[in-house]
């Protein structure tokens, strides 16, 4: 789950982490005149709140001024101004395609005067099972950038202990601190580090973080991403998400307890299992095609589910063909076999289909499969199964 970088702010706050005043406005800017009056400035900055990166070098569908997402402004009226030419309109990023994102939501902050920039993050580095702190002082920019073409400015850090916190003093000279500025980021690093734990995150990013003329360390931006399987636990948290940024697709799958993520291929995938998913988009990658999708039905699939996932693949349409790929443990693969036939006439649904099963009942299902009379295909190797799906694209 991803939260606007108001929202980010405001549960960051709570940890006695340096951030500058602001104010949040959905959908309109009613009393934004009022409010200005009680956020430092000039100058303010003004940003759009979009769940999508490369704000600041956006550009807006209806431009009102040759500036994007974020925006500064020195007096208030001039910031008004620009959060009414935001809000409603469509702003396109880098990662939002060329259709952009609608701006429902514009945050209003109190400006700095900034002296250098950083880039850190805390995540769990999975290969080691330990948080991690990446750093470096090319804030400001894409750290993808930067990874690629001076790996050398990204430093590593981790923790053996999340509730002990300790950054060696090495890194002072590596990052160019001074000792007051470096022990604001210690500091800093430690309340994120209790935070990132508290609130189930899987990342928390902050870029810029910013070291200002007066050498008070700020985090200028946020970008907060909670873990889906621990928002049981976060229901405050939870309240926060602004389902209009999510994929509908994807929500309408998380909504039916599948996970479903949209590719670029031609491939429609139906599998139950996120390792089994993996497999058929790579073994669909080697037959020379690419997949369209990832689609987990989960462990406990049915035909309302199955009729959910079809929906969800015929909506897309730049998939060819079907590869069902099932393994049958709790639900045998005979009860998945009537529910795709079901689904199928329910929906009349019209996309070649290719259907493997393995597991309990597996035969069963094989020839519910080849005896229906929809022109489905049931095979039992692997390898065959999706060089015939992809056959069927062509």
């Amino acid at each position: 789950m991803n939260l606007h970088e108001y929202q980010a702010k405001d549960l960051l706050r709570k940890y006695n982490l340096p951030i500058l005043q602001g104010k949040s406005y959905i959908e309109n800017i009613d009393n934004f005149s009022k409010d200005i009056e009680n956020i430092e400035g000039p100058p303010w900055v003004i940003k759009s709140q979009i769940h999508a990166g490369g704000r600041g070098a956006g550009k807006f569908l209806k431009p009102f001024n040759e500036k994007g997402g974020v925006q500064i402004s020195n007096t208030s009226e001039d910031a008004r101004k620009i959060a009414m030419g935001m809000m409603g309109n469509t702003l396109v990023t880098k990662q939002t395609g060329n259709e952009g994102k609608l701006v429902k939501r514009v945050y209003l902050e109190a400006g700095c005067e900034i002296d250098r920039e950083y880039y850190l993050s805390i995540l769990l580095d999975r290969n080691q099972s330990k948080l991690m702190l990446m750093v470096s002082n090319a804030g400001g920019i894409d750290i993808e950038d930067v990874a690629e073409k001076t790996p050398e400015r990204i430093h590593y850090i981790h923790f053996d202990n999340s509730k002990n916190i300790i950054v060696n003093d090495n890194l002072q000279k590596k990052l160019n601190f001074s000792i007051n500025e470096f022990s604001q980021f210690k500091e800093i690093i430690s309340n994120l580090c209790r935070a990132y734990v508290e609130i189930d995150a899987s990342l928390i990013e902050i870029n810029p973080l910013v070291v200002t003329k007066d050498k008070k360390l700020i985090l200028l931006d946020a970008k907060i991403n909670i873990d889906d399987n621990a928002l049981f636990r976060q229901k405050e948290i939870e309240k926060l998400k602004d389902t209009s940024e999510e994929n509908k697709l994807e929500l309408e799958a998380s909504e039916n307890d599948m996970a479903y993520i949209k590719l670029d291929g031609k491939i429609g995938c139906m599998v139950n299992g996120a390792g089994l998913a993996m497999a058929t988009m790579d073994i669909i990658k080697q037959f020379g095609m690419e997949p369209a999708n990832f689609l987990d039905l989960g462990g406990t699939a049915n035909k309302e589910r199955a009729i959910k996932a079809f929906k969800i693949i015929q909506s897309d349409q730049n998939v060819k063909s079907v590869f069902i790929n099932i393994f049958g443990g709790i639900i045998h693969c005979d009860m998945i076999a009537n529910g795709i036939i079901d689904a199928i006439k329910e929906l009349d649904f019209k996309l070649p289909v290719v259907v493997r099963f393995q597991g309990t009942n597996s035969q069963e299902g094989r020839d519910i499969i080849n005896n229906s009379s929809l022109g489905l295909i049931s095979i039992d190797d692997f390898s065959s199964a999706a060089q015939k799906a992809v056959d069927l694209s062509e």
